[in-house]
């Protein structure tokens, strides 16, 4: 047995049966990497360390970024986040060694997940309640998009600084768009600045060409038809709130460990990638189109079966094909994969839902700190599951039982949350008091704020 510098995967190999297996991992886009750095056989460990790393900047990020963008606005948290990645990105292309390359891959993931909460957001405080779904569809489609071209550039791009670079750019493209997009015009309301929502409520109005609601938007009627809303922001709120109020805290309690069941199964998949096959880079696109077909089915499922319905049945079922891998053997890769492929398939209708879901039953003033909460949770999850993976050796059926079961398990929490599908977004906790009497008599309507903004 030798000890060689090996590209992404530390090994103790004979050189004489695995030679032709080293030329193939030595051609991956981790492989300059690990070789440049030194990151021999004997140092294996720090693998799942930049994989831990990178998790944990996930999970502080989300947390913090809820709390300012309410403090800060949501679009200039997006065009700082979409900064900040693009340039941590970047640099760690010249990183000097594996220490500064982890604090570097932090500050990614602590950008990206601003932009995830932000953009999400924003598109929902923009978007009336009848075009809300289809809205988070699509936001959704393009992140499996996303995934299915990283598969295509890992494969062409053999050097992982190319790669870095080639993912690095579109976010200083995306910059500069975003300083040209509108601040919601929900958040400036409520925290006193109705000049500047005023602003951009026209803007958006110019933007679609309701030329007549232009005129008809004025300061008396944006702060008339937002009175009890600008009234109950005036009271200092922040992340206890959500576990003061009883209606809060049982919501947030609930979204939380769905949200965490969701991350631990998703990036438990992810992360096994390599032992659902040879071929990694196909692998990822293939994952990735199924998700793009899950979410985009999302609309029309929400749209006739409801939030919780959809998500307690994907989350079911995704379970179920998680389970059912472990009585497949592991000769049989092809259905080994098809289980695999549902089980992601149905994570992305979870994912979808859940970003409607959630935005849906928490009010405005609340809702980025409660978005942040939760998805800190979730990235929690992300650091546990492939955690979980590494007692595979010890306990091979561990890792599937608990991705599967805990899927299925939170699933029964969601029969206790409200339905959500056709009402508007709540500003206030007394509007969350109301849903249901609202719902039952079917007298809701959107405001003059959410109607100019048709989408």
């Amino acid at each position: 047995m030798a000890r060689r510098r090996l590209g992404g995967v530390w090994a103790q190999f004979c050189p004489v049966k695995r030679s032709r297996q080293l030329l193939q991992v030595e051609a991956t886009p981790h492989g300059l990497r690990c070789f440049s750095w030194g990151l021999v056989c004997g140092r294996q460990g720090l693998k799942p360390v930049g994989q831990a790393v990178f998790m944990a900047g996930n999970l502080l990020g989300a947390l913090a970024w809820g709390l300012l963008s309410f403090w800060f606005g949501r679009n200039s948290m997006l065009s700082w986040c979409c900064l900040q990645v693009a340039l941590a990105n970047t640099s760690a292309i010249f990183a000097p060694n594996f220490l500064v390359y982890c604090g570097l891959r932090f500050l990614n993931a602590f950008g990206l997940a601003g932009i995830i909460l932000t953009s999400t957001t924003l598109m929902v405080e923009w978007t009336t309640t009848r075009r809300r779904a289809v809205t988070m569809t699509i936001l959704g489609c393009t992140y499996c998009t996303g995934q299915m071209v990283l598969g295509g550039l890992a494969f062409a791009l053999r050097d992982w600084r190319a790669l870095h670079l080639a993912t690095s750019t579109p976010f200083f493209a995306i910059f500069l768009i975003s300083l040209w997009l509108p601040e919601s015009a929900r958040w400036l309301i409520i925290t006193g600045k109705p000049e500047r929502a005023l602003q951009e409520l026209k803007k958006v109005a110019r933007i679609n060409g309701h030329k007549e609601a232009k005129k008809a938007l004025t300061i008396e009627v944006l702060m008339s038809s937002m009175e009890e809303e600008v009234a109950s922001a005036k009271a200092r709120q922040s992340l206890l709130d959500l576990f003061r109020v009883p209606v809060l805290r049982w919501r947030s309690c609930c979204l939380l460990v769905v949200n965490f069941s969701h991350m631990i199964s998703y990036y438990g998949l992810v992360f096994d990638l390599q032992n659902l096959g040879r071929d990694i880079f196909l692998l990822q696109v293939l994952f990735g189109a199924v998700d793009f077909l899950g979410r985009a089915a999302s609309n029309v499922l929400l749209r006739f079966f409801g939030r919780r319905v959809v998500l307690a049945s994907a989350q079911a079922l995704g379970g179920l094909s998680i389970l059912a891998n472990v009585l497949v053997p592991p000769d049989w890769q092809g259905l080994r994969v098809a289980f695999a492929v549902l089980g992601k398939g149905c994570l992305g209708v979870c994912l979808t839902c859940f970003s409607v879901y959630k935005s849906e039953l928490f009010p405005t003033s609340l809702r980025m700190t409660a978005d942040g909460f939760l998805q800190s949770a979730g990235r929690l999850g992300a650091v546990v599951g492939p955690l979980i993976m590494t007692a595979r050796q010890a306990l091979p059926l561990l890792p599937p039982l608990t991705y599967g079961v805990i899927l299925i398990v939170s699933s029964f929490v969601l029969p206790f949350l409200p339905e959500t599908r056709g009402l508007p977004l709540p500003d206030t906790i007394q509007d969350l008091e109301n849903q249901r009497s609202a719902a039952a008599g079917g007298t809701w309507r959107e405001a003059v704020i959410t109607e100019s903004t048709w989408f």
